[in-house]
Formats: structure tokens, sequence, C-alpha cells
């Protein structure tokens, strides 16, 4: 019997959802619950682990017995690699699978803050008509400038949803896209400070790594129109929320779309919180119902391979 275990604390519901998705001779565990040392206690004779927001710690890496980690989804900041390569743990993650889904967010979020859709329904529910009010702060999107800020999977496929509305795409990227890949996407490069200066629409969907921690803060929201709005469905880390709350107050962005923060689940205290020209969603970016199943379906894969001496995809593979 090979044990799996899910660190992201699951309830009945949707571990039964993912049992019948296992091989047979696959024991399905969760933590539980969110506690680190819960976390731990949960790894003790298991082979495999998935992760999806939970942190994979050097002392879990060291569990004994312990495979092969696979994160659901492609953000890795939280797991130690080095602590992976030192115990001989291999960490994988679903490139690419839910790039639509989180490039379909992104695009939701763009509308929903430059069309106001969010204030009017809220302002509905209280019972209030704001339509002259929010007018004047309505924005269309087609045929105007967006920044995309990491151009892998996730950004090349929302690239390829604003083709359809006529859009300027610029973008920004460690190393940059082929003339080829560039014409197919319709995109032009451009340095990061010239990118935030020329959008109307700059959208987060990078990696969150140490060139990428922190990334957008006070000094480079300064460098955008006063009239664009930012949106990040990339990870917390890359933004500086505080210095996002200030520009936001200020009027020196017209608004802003965040689906992930630098501490999950959202704080009281998160200053983004209370501000009626922001949208705020619960790092749900990646996920979907259709999705499901062709993820756990991916992992399943990958393991397997392991377990059997085999390589398992390679643009999976972090260690």
């Amino acid at each position: 019997m090979i044990r799996l275990v899910m660190l992201d604390q699951a309830d009945k519901a949707r571990l039964d959802r993912i049992r019948p998705l296992l091989p047979s001779d696959w024991q399905l565990d969760s933590t539980a619950s969110n506690d680190p040392a819960d976390r731990l206690a949960a790894l003790q004779g298991a082979r495999l682990a998935i992760t999806g927001d939970a942190p994979v710690t050097a002392a879990m890496m060291a569990v004994p017995g312990l495979r092969a980690v696979h994160k659901w989804g492609v953000g890795f900041d939280g797991i130690d690699l080095d602590a992976a390569r030192r115990h001989g743990v291999r960490v994988l993650r679903t490139t690419g699978a839910n790039s639509v889904a989180v490039a379909e967010t992104t695009l939701g979020l763009i509308l929903a803050v430059n069309r106001n859709i969010a204030r009017g329904h809220l302002a509905i529910h209280r019972g209030d008509w704001p339509k002259a009010a929010l007018g004047p702060s309505s924005a269309t999107l087609s045929g105007r400038v967006v920044g995309i800020v990491g151009m892998g999977h996730i950004g090349q496929a929302l690239a390829r949803l604003l083709r359809g509305f006529a859009c300027k795409i610029l973008y920004t990227k460690r190393t940059p896209l082929t003339a080829a890949e560039e014409a197919e996407l319709g995109a032009c490069f451009a340095p990061l400070s010239e990118l935030l200066a020329a959008s109307d629409v700059v959208t987060l969907n990078c990696e969150l790594s140490d060139s990428t921690r922190n990334l957008i803060d006070r000094q480079r929201l300064s460098l955008m129109k006063p009239d664009a709005i930012l949106i990040n469905a990339a990870r917390g880390g890359v933004l500086v929320e505080a210095d996002l709350a200030d520009a936001i107050r200020n009027c020196h962005l017209r608004g802003a779309g965040v689906d992930v923060f630098s501490v999950e689940p959202i704080r009281p205290d998160n200053p983004l919180l209370g501000l009626d020209r922001v949208v705020l969603t619960p790092h749900l970016a990646a996920l979907s119902a259709d999705g499901f199943a062709i993820g756990i379906q991916r992992m399943v894969a990958n393991f397997q391979a392991i377990l059997s001496g085999q390589d398992p995809r390679p643009e999976d593979v972090l260690v």
C-alpha cells in the first residue's frame, strides 16, 4: 500500500473526489489541521505528498521514506528545494495545467475593476443605485495597452484572450520570447520601467523568487499612469500591499484586482481591505471544477513514473 498525504487540510468530500482517481493500492490521507506539527505528523509513513498552499519545510523533507512532493499548481516559493535535494526527495509541479484558469481569472479581474462590476454589485445589495457616480471611473478594455509581467504559460494564455479586445500587449520576462512567438501572441517586449509607464493595465503573472519578491513597490507604482489599474494573480510577495493601498488611497491608481496575498488567509489588518476601488478574491484563480480531475491525473502519472524508476514529465520537475 502506497500512502499519499494531502498537506493542505481537506474535508471528507474533497478526499472522496480524489480517491476514485488514484490507483487502487494507494491510501489517501490528509493532515488533521494546517498546524505545521500536524502536517509533519501526517507525513510519517508516507511515500508521496501533495501541497497546494502548505509550506513544505526541511523537517518534512527529512521524513524517512518520503519519495516525492507534488505542487498542485506551479508556485514553489513555499517548498524547501535545497532540503529536497539533500534528502533525495523529488519535487514536481503541474506546469501549465491551470494556465487558462488563471488567465481567465486575470481577465475577469481586469473587467471587474475597469467596468466597476464589483462596486456596482455591492452598492445594489446596500440599496443604492450608483449609476451616475460610477460612470466617470469606468473604462473600456478594448484597444488599451496591457502590460504582462511574466510571459510564461499563464501570461501567454492571457495574451491570447486579450487578442479579442484588440489590446496592445507589452510584456517583460527574464528571457524574451522569440520573434515568432511574439508575432503569434501579438506581444512586444519592454523593460519593466517602460511597461509600467506605458500600460493602462498592468497584470502580474510571474513566479515568486528572490528576483521578483517585492518587485512592485512604491517606487515602481509611481511609474504607472494615474488612471491605470493593477492586477495580481501571481503571488502575494511580488507586490508590496501597503504601497498599493497607498497608491489607491492617494488616487495615483484608478483601481486594482488582487487574488493572492502575502499572508493567506488574508488578515483583518490587511491594508487592501475596505478600499472600494480594489476587488479581492481568495486565491481562486487556479481552481476550476473542470480542471480538478486533470490535475490529479497529471500528478498521479508523475508519481507513478518516479515510483517505477522512470522520468516524470520534464517540464514538471523542480528537483
